[in-house]
């Protein structure tokens, strides 16, 4: 299932209208029978005791929800700008938006721990989810992990609340979709039922999570000079930039221990498992040394896959190496288990710098030379 994104935008909303159809039940299929649920993403920027910023992931139950609460928030300012559009409206006025609409939408503080709109980042202004929602905080069930964070991190801060885990998609290449997913598990798909699970953990199975590290805010770091470095460095630097000076952007690791009720490896009795695995375009480009994962040579690579094993996750999770290596590379078959074994390694994102896989050239494809490289 995917979530429609963006719902608010006119010319999104039309195509979405055009090209799927709403069920009983509030979920809506395309022609191929995907399933999709209304939800999209709202950025709130206002002054309260200082700057504050956060993104919030809203959910409607049907079309005629989504229509109303398009309806109230146009009212505060412009829709059709931006898929992910601006409103100064404070967090607890946001809820009493939403909630008046319906109770049934659902608000999630997305990406929660990045730097600049996390609800618990490092520039969102925030400590806290009461901090956030003020008296409003009930109303809030769970909190979406993003790229650079993963449950094992967000179980030591105070907050024991339900995480899930999705994946945004700010760009057309579909190699975006679905870098991270949550697993329900109940007997019908219906918007209740996907709500009830987010709101009590009952039918929340567990979470696909990429390795933290591959996350664009995981270390610290400042992107034009060049220089990222991890917790204990950034302590000992004050959080400067030893190249210019300049405050560093501080990322989901040390935000977590500034944030830490618990000691590291601690895990709530409560706490749902999760699984780590880097995206197939990524495996792919490392192994062959390719620096655009859009290219002909990753496309051709990952569609052979596709068509032998069905969708990437059966891919990453389940297929067998000996099932692998008849269709690939045993090099990059070798790569995919590692992946799923939890035995790759990273450099760490910082700073809105993707994290990188790292391999000897024992690990890569080497490709054929050209006769002026001889």
């Amino acid at each position: 299932m995917l979530s429609t994104a963006d719902f608010q935008h006119p010319i999104w909303n039309s195509e979405i209208k055009k090209n799927l159809k709403e069920d009983e039940n509030g979920i809506l299929w395309s022609k191929n029978k995907f399933p999709f649920i209304w939800g999209t993403e709202i950025s709130l920027m206002y002054s309260d005791e200082g700057r504050r910023a956060v993104h919030l992931l809203v959910y409607a139950p049907n079309e005629d929800y989504a229509d109303q609460f398009i309806d109230v928030l146009g009212k505060k300012g412009r829709l059709d700008y931006d898929g992910r559009p601006i409103f100064g409206m404070t967090c607890p006025e946001f809820v009493d938006l939403v909630k008046g609409v319906n109770d049934k939408m659902e608000i999630i503080p997305s990406h929660c721990m990045t730097a600049w709109y996390g609800i618990f980042g490092s520039k969102s202004g925030f400590d806290s989810l009461k901090d956030c929602f003020k008296d409003r905080v009930n109303k809030i069930h769970a909190i979406e992990s993003g790229m650079s964070a993963n449950p094992s991190m967000l179980w030591r801060l105070k907050e024991k609340i339900n995480v899930v885990s999705f994946s945004d998609a700010h760009s057309f290449w579909p190699y975006r979709l679905g870098r991270e997913a949550t697993i329900f598990d109940f007997n019908e798909l219906t918007y209740d039922n996907i709500m009830q699970a987010i709101r009590t953990g009952q039918g929340l199975k567990k979470t696909i999570e990429v390795y933290p590290e591959y996350g664009k805010y995981h270390i610290d770091g400042h992107r034009v000079c060049d220089f990222f470095c991890d917790y204990n460095k950034s302590k000992e630097l004050n959080k400067i930039c030893p190249k210019c000076n300049k405050e560093l952007t501080i990322g989901v690791e040390y935000r977590i221990e500034e944030l830490a009720k618990e000691k590291d490896g601690y895990r709530p009795e409560n706490a749902k498992d999760f699984i780590e695995v880097i995206p197939l375009h990524e495996l792919i480009g490392a192994v062959y040394d390719l620096k655009l994962l859009n290219g002909k040579k990753v496309s051709e690579v990952y569609n052979g896959l596709i068509k032998a094993f069905g969708n990437e996750f059966n891919i990453l999770l389940k297929t067998k190496f000996e099932e692998l290596s008849k269709v690939v590379d045993l090099k990059l078959a070798n790569l995919i288990i590692k992946n799923r074994e939890g035995n790759l390694s990273l450099k760490a994102g910082a700073d809105g710098v993707y994290g990188k896989i790292i391999l000897d050239d024992t690990e890569k494809i080497q490709s054929q030379k050209r006769l002026s490289e001889f």
